[in-house]
């Protein structure tokens, strides 16, 4: 997976746009390219996402659905009882009677929160240290990492 700020937003600030990758065995799915846009107010998301997903990596919680700020990009996360997480990705539907889902992949809660540190670290190193040092956004995704990385490490 990969997180990224969009190109020519002019001078980075906290609501900069982003976009996420995802990728599994059964599918890629991207918040870019999308009518309506998914694009996201990345350093935000970022952040929430690891917030969310600590709860159902260690088991505390079984789904997690996903939505990152400002858009309409969503994830769908099912931890079955034996430690394997299943993503799909989920587009807005036409009607409510309607749902669709583009699976990602199943993994084991392990390898799935090492992908995800993996890329939030990439992340911080590439993007986040373009913010001010006094921003919010910056603070909070850099404490959102170190929090996730302790979890991901106990």
């Amino acid at each position: 997976m990969r997180f990224s700020v969009r190109p020519g937003q002019g001078e980075p600030d906290d609501f900069d746009l982003g976009d996420m990758v995802w990728e599994g065995e059964r599918g890629r799915v991207v918040s870019a390219g999308h009518v309506p846009d998914q694009g996201m107010m990345i350093h935000l998301s970022v952040a929430l996402l690891l917030h969310q997903l600590g709860p159902l990596l260690s088991g505390k919680r079984r789904t997690l659905s996903y939505t990152g700020i400002g858009s309409s990009f969503r994830l769908d996360f099912r931890r079955d009882g034996k430690g394997f997480v299943s993503v799909v990705s989920k587009s807005e539907p036409e009607s409510e009677s309607e749902s669709k889902g583009a699976p990602v992949g199943r993994t084991r809660a392990e390898g799935l929160a090492r992908a995800v540190l993996r890329a939030a670290e990439e992340f911080a190193e590439n993007d986040l240290t373009r913010l001010p040092a006094d921003s919010g956004a910056r603070s909070d995704c850099l404490a959102a990492v170190r929090e996730f990385r302790v979890a991901v490490e106990a």
